[in-house]
């Protein structure tokens, strides 16, 4: 990975990068994970031999998961043409005695379906553990791709079918996700401490559904150069970021860092890049030595928009308030033997959409229209590739370790099911990540399809899932 370079002014990172993986390097890592074997072109940061008795270990690993030159690029769907930053997987792998568990954070926009089923195949098997104990989550970047593998046949059956990554792009890249776990799983350390600690950050994040009257709401997205819009109230956000530190003797291993809002500053060309969020990360993991991983929250209905214009001296500050949030977290962590480690698992059961717009026939329809964008095409590929999976439940998981808990969400829910999450241990320290499986698209609450607004109408999800979803958060943290 690059160095970076940084220091008051504004924080660029070189493009030039070890080992960098060209289209041919890229597929050929679809091949290998096909074959069931896996290439070598990442590094790892942390034997494959169990730790002794109850003794907790942690490896971690990162990987460069950047798509071939070429490929279209989220959400322009454009052929990518510059790598700004390199699209890194970043995780920890926790072992405690005989079990494994993986949380994972990728700087893509989002993974459904079989290609999220297949990234976390991948990890699990390389971290020789259950399926069920990996949580991979995409950091919801949107210069970056977006993969479901499903929705080709669907695109492939029109002509001319809109632009969209091919399959082998996605097994390439979870190939090379699991290689780096297989590499990290031979570098465990041993942790006898987890620390918690938060701060609150200023001016990043605000609502994006902000009220126009009569019950209504309207939109105030990730750059807003309304300045009326601007004006209004931040909103219902949660404005804390945690982080949780794993350290050895008093010595720093790594940091988890946990916030709630579109990592969105300025998007639609051709470019890949991890955003402001990724460039705090990085900035941070450069100047402290220890590996930093960062997790998007419930942000369904919370972005910048009101912070934010979508230049590049806006992105600038976001990335300055963000990385003073993270420093000042990282400064007082409360420490705590690490202990207890334990994963618990629930379903959330999916609902179809059968209103007008939502229909398979109304999908099929959409995907036809040539002269639609290519990102409304692609969209009604993945609503019926949803569909076809929509009896199949999501798997959430937790990770609980002593007072310590991170949820771990499908989706793109909205900032109101963090809330409610850190209310089931309302005296202990509760971090969630979102935009696991994100099959179904925002998860609503019920009343927000009355009030309207941009999130429901992207919801795959019926308004009664509101139930069954903070029941499976309920179970998740019981």
């Amino acid at each position: 990975m690059a160095a970076a370079a940084r220091g008051k002014g504004a924080y660029t990172m070189s493009t030039t990068r070890t080992k960098r993986i060209d289209r041919r390097g890229f597929l050929h890592g679809a091949s290998l994970l096909a074959a069931g074997a896996l290439v070598s072109n990442c590094r790892s940061m942390a034997g494959a031999s169990r730790g002794p008795g109850g003794r907790t270990r942690l490896a971690t690993f990162v990987c460069d998961v950047t798509v071939p030159l070429g490929t279209p690029i989220y959400s322009s769907y454009k052929p990518l043409e510059t790598v700004e930053h390199p699209l890194l997987a970043k995780g920890v792998v926790i072992e405690q005695g005989d079990d494994r568990y993986v949380l994972c954070a990728v700087d893509w926009c989002e993974l459904r379906n079989s290609t999220y089923d297949a990234f976390r195949q991948a990890v699990a098997q390389s971290a020789d553990t259950s399926v069920s104990h990996v949580a991979v989550q995409t950091v919801h970047q949107h210069t970056a791709p977006m993969g479901d593998a499903d929705a080709r046949p669907f695109i492939d059956a029109v002509t001319p079918p809109p632009a969209y990554p091919s399959n082998e792009v996605f097994e390439g890249a979870a190939a090379t996700l699991g290689e780096a776990v297989r590499g990290a799983v031979g570098n465990f350390v041993p942790v006898d401490a987890i620390g918690t600690s938060q701060a609150k950050v200023e001016q990043v994040a605000s609502n994006r559904r902000v009220p126009v009257g009569e019950g209504k709401v309207g939109f105030r997205a990730s750059s807003c150069r309304d300045e009326k819009i601007r004006a209004l109230p931040e909103g219902l956000i949660d404005p804390m970021l945690q982080t949780i530190t794993f350290a050895r003797d008093g010595r720093l291993v790594a940091r988890l860092h946990y916030y709630a809002t579109h990592p969105r500053s300025f998007y639609g060309d051709p470019r890949a890049s991890y955003d402001f969020v990724g460039m705090a990360r990085e900035r941070l993991e450069q100047e402290e030595g220890a590996f930093q991983v960062y997790f998007t929250g419930c942000a369904g209905n919370v972005a910048a928009g009101k912070y934010n214009d979508g230049t590049p001296e806006a992105r600038q500050g976001l990335y300055e308030r963000i990385y003073a949030a993270m420093r000042a977290s990282c400064a007082a962590p409360v420490f705590a033997p690490v202990s207890g480690i334990r994963w618990t698992t629930a379903e959330f059961p999916l609902s179809v959409r059968e209103d007008p717009g939502y229909t398979e026939a109304d999908s099929r329809a959409q995907m036809a229209d040539v002269n639609k964008p290519d990102s409304v095409r692609t969209g009604a590929a993945m609503n019926l590739a949803y569909r076809l999976r929509s009896a199949r439940p999501i798997e959430v998981s937790a990770l609980h370790m002593g007072n310590v808990h991170i949820a771990h969400l499908p989706g793109e829910p909205m900032v109101e099911y963090q809330l409610f999450a850190k209310e089931q241990r309302a005296s202990e320290f509760v971090a969630v990540s979102g935009y696991g499986d994100c099959a179904p698209g925002y998860i609503c609450t019920a009343s927000a399809y009355d009030e309207g607004g941009y999130e429901p109408t992207a919801s795959l999800l019926r308004p009664d899932s509101e139930g069954p979803f903070r029941e499976a958060i309920r179970q998740l943290l019981a």
